[in-house]
């Protein structure tokens, strides 16, 4: 058999040879910027004008009165739980399926977390199993846009008037993106955005609070002031940001090109579906692209061992989150209901990482060949399921 149409991981030749793009990819801009700072030496101060320019040019970006930085996406989570005063024995309602810090963080302000499920056919938050898992102690829910998905933030807005509960918009998967005319992060109470290495938006580490409440930008900085800021984002990583926050909209845009492109060339493949694609209200950034896996369409191939034939062929896939009620004690939070779909979503979502739709069509094409050429020996791998371990 030609080994160029045998599967890599049953020793044919993988597809991308090279194997995924790297990221940060080199940029000219970036690079300039490295330069001045070694020029000027604010590379290694603990004050400059570098922090207050990326602030002033997120605040204006998303049309928001405050941006404050920190250390990470995930210590921005936890300042905003401070920020909004929530308390020990508080509920936090948040998705069954969702980037675990955020329930860590939950937990870290003794708070507990309420686990809702999943929309059937986007695997995002479901909007309508809010109010059932509403109670006297409900004081905020955590909205996360995952996976090159959103959550319909105009209904989850809705509930929350209704109720007095903070909506604390997670939007460090999509940043700039564009739902229903308004830029994520900053439909809620605050937003939050993750800067860490293998973001769209990248310093290595670092984050930042986006919020029109002053009370709640009060609270942080009084929290995160202790002589000096305990959660910093440094002068360095603020210069390098802003260049990439410039191109951020032109670089969101030939993304979802390529995932447009995907769509349609895997519209009639059976057993692997786009989450939730582009559409006309909603202009979404894929940080990462979600797919929905049903290995039964696959011969019996697991997800894992999908991904792992997918990476074989320098295609950077991997499974997505475990689900929350999955791995951890249930005595840390409470089910609000059954939560079946999120646990199809643990058992079936996979995670294409972002570099590769920055390539184009010849990209979606490899892609796109290397899933043909694992459908058609798909059984033969199945079979030999040790090998994808």
């Amino acid at each position: 058999m030609n080994s160029a149409t045998r599967p890599a991981i049953l020793n044919g030749l993988p597809v991308r040879p090279k194997g995924p793009p790297d990221w940060p990819r080199p940029d000219p801009l970036v690079q300039t910027v490295f330069e001045r700072l070694v020029k000027t030496g604010d590379w290694g101060r603990y004050h400059g004008p570098h922090g207050t320019e990326l602030c002033q040019q997120l605040a204006h970006y998303h049309s928001l009165e405050q941006v404050l930085l920190c250390s990470s996406g995930t210590a921005a989570m936890e300042l905003v739980l401070r920020g909004l005063n929530i308390s020990p024995g508080d509920e936090v309602i948040l998705a069954g399926y969702d980037f675990k810090a955020n329930f860590q963080n939950v937990l870290c302000v003794q708070a507990i977390p309420v686990l809702i499920d999943l929309s059937p056919t986007t695997w995002q938050l479901d909007p309508t199993r809010i109010d059932p898992a509403i109670s006297a102690k409900t004081r905020a829910i955590i909205v996360s846009h995952l996976h090159g998905g959103v959550v319909a933030m105009p209904h989850i807005l809705q509930i929350a008037k209704a109720h007095g509960i903070a909506v604390i918009e997670d939007a460090c998967q999509n940043p700039g993106a564009m739902i229903h005319g308004r830029r994520s992060g900053t439909w809620g109470d605050v937003g939050i955005l993750s800067f860490g290495g293998s973001k769209l938006l990248t310093a290595g580490r670092g984050g930042a609070v986006l919020t029109n409440r002053a009370d709640v930008a009060e609270r942080i900085k009084r929290y995160v002031q202790r002589g000096n800021d305990a959660y910093p984002l440094s002068e360095m990583q603020s210069a390098i940001l802003v260049p990439q926050l410039g191109q951020l909209d032109a670089f969101n845009q030939r993304r979802s090109q390529s995932v447009q492109d995907l769509c349609r060339q895997l519209s009639d493949f059976p057993g692997l579906t786009v989450l939730q694609p582009p559409t006309g209200d909603v202009q979404p950034a894929y940080y990462k692209v979600g797919l929905q896996y049903r290995s039964e369409c696959w011969a019996g191939l697991t997800r894992d061992g999908f991904a792992a034939s997918l990476r074989a062929e320098g295609i950077a896939i991997d499974p997505g989150f475990r689900g929350l009620h999955l791995i951890h004690a249930s005595r840390r939070f409470r089910p609000a209901d059954s939560l079946q779909e999120a646990t199809q979503a643990d058992a079936g979502m996979l995670t294409l990482h972002h570099p590769v739709l920055l390539e184009g069509t010849s990209a979606i094409a490899e892609i796109v060949t290397a899933i043909h050429k694992i459908h058609a020996h798909a059984a033969e791998i199945a079979a030999t399921a040790p090998t994808c371990d």
